[in-house]
């Protein structure tokens, strides 16, 4: 958890920067806007039920997904459904990449690449949740 969680704590720390900001300004860059959408991303994916609790594992998952871009071209109101949706899917296509970050307690390299090609899939899948 922590080798994904010091990156979305970044994100989310300039997004509440940015949020601050740019309240007072209509004008945004690209970057910027960018920037807001991704960490209103990442804050979405915080949000459990209380009596629901999700395994460290898939939110590792969840968390590496959201702060490396895979959520970015997803629309904001489907964040959950995403959520639950590429758990279901790993769970079923790559479980071995759960399993994998349960025993190593960690993202390995080469569990990596099969998370990245399996969220890329995923992503190119569920193209009617993008903006």
């Amino acid at each position: 958890m922590k080798q994904v969680a010091g990156k979305m704590r970044l994100d989310l720390a300039q997004y509440r920067e940015l949020a601050a900001f740019a309240q007072f300004s209509s004008d945004l860059d690209p970057k910027t806007k960018a920037q807001l959408d991704r960490g209103a991303r990442v804050a979405s994916i915080l949000n459990q039920p209380w009596d629901m609790p999700m395994a460290v594992e898939h939110q590792a998952v969840v968390i590496y997904a959201a702060t490396n871009g895979y959520l970015d071209s997803f629309h904001v109101k489907y964040v959950s459904e995403w959520e639950k949706e590429l758990i279901e899917y790993i769970q079923l296509n790559a479980p071995e990449v759960f399993e994998d970050i349960k025993k190593e307690k960690k993202i390995t390299e080469e569990n990596e690449k099969k998370l990245q090609e399996t969220l890329q899939i995923f992503t190119d899948i569920h193209s009617e949740w993008k903006s």
